[in-house]
């Protein structure tokens, strides 16, 4: 018999899951019009734009767009260095689409990596990604510290030749918990981020801190804890030369005693996640 809890955890799931959706649809029409001459702040407004046309009012943050040596944040050294640039797609060159619209109060972050045109590294680094959705869900599954699998992550990372490109985000975080949003009818936004959504992140924070937590997954002590139940937006980043690579989707981590449900990922029918699953067919 199913509990008035699992049916409401059920109902927030769907949310999540249907914002997470409208962004990878999002993310996939965008990179199907991307041609040679479009810039980066172009591809950030295509997704605004697009994102708006199907009701979306708020963000955790605004789209970001980056092409070619910038998808594996070349020389970056301030926060500023993230925004959209006037850098053009070329044929051959990778690019990232980023963006964490808000959706009905619920809210999604994603990556999508993909290529104009044939790229061998990219399609390796693409496909090297799939062994570390595989680890960090097992070891969050095996209750480890949020800084172990961290550690863990870029000691694969560095198995497989690359360099850990999340380790250029504030605080080097590979993910950060994501939560719902109240609704409001004009949600301002300050450099890029939701004031909604950054007051929430700011009440983890607060929390977190009284009772041993961090609401951000990083390589430092704040996140010598256990995966804390709740959802996050996990973004591992490889990067190999002027080459960066990565995917963002959401991790459900729960108090379940069983380790098949004390964590999953929130949607198995995402973009990369069916591209390996062509790859092992073919």
């Amino acid at each position: 018999m199913t509990s008035a809890v699992d049916t409401e955890l059920g109902a927030e799931l769907r949310g999540f899951r249907e914002v997470q959706t409208l962004a990878y649809e999002c993310a996939e029409a965008v990179a199907a019009q991307l041609k040679p001459g479009v810039t980066e702040r172009e591809a950030a407004r295509m997704q605004r734009e697009w994102l708006r046309g199907r009701g979306v009012r708020d963000w955790f943050h605004l789209p970001f767009a980056w092409f070619g040596d910038r998808t594996a944040f070349a020389g970056f050294k301030i926060p500023l260095q993230f925004f959209p640039t006037n850098r053009k797609l070329e044929p051959g060159m990778p690019f990232i689409l980023d963006m964490a619209p808000v959706y009905k109060g619920y809210t999604a972050d994603i990556g999508y990596s993909g290529c104009l045109g044939l790229n061998p590294v990219h399609d390796k680094l693409l496909a090297d990604l799939e062994e570390h959705r595989e680890l960090i869900l097992r070891e969050v599954r095996e209750r480890r510290s949020l800084r172990e699998i961290y550690e863990d992550v870029e000691r694969l990372m560095t198995r497989q030749g690359y360099a850990n490109r999340h380790r250029a985000y504030p605080f080097g975080v590979i993910a950060h918990k994501v939560d719902r949003v109240k609704e409001r009818r004009w949600s301002p936004n300050v450099f890029g981020f939701g004031t909604q959504s950054l007051k929430g992140l700011a009440s983890d924070a607060v929390h977190g801190h009284r009772d041993g937590w961090s609401p951000l997954w990083s390589p430092y002590k704040f996140s010598d804890h256990p995966p804390q139940p709740g959802l996050w937006a996990v973004e591992p980043h490889l990067g190999f030369r002027g080459t960066g690579a990565k995917f963002e989707e959401i991790l459900v981590v729960t108090d379940s005693k069983d380790p098949r449900e004390s964590a999953f990922w929130l949607d198995d029918d995402l973009p990369h996640v069916r591209r390996w699953a062509e790859a092992r067919t073919a």
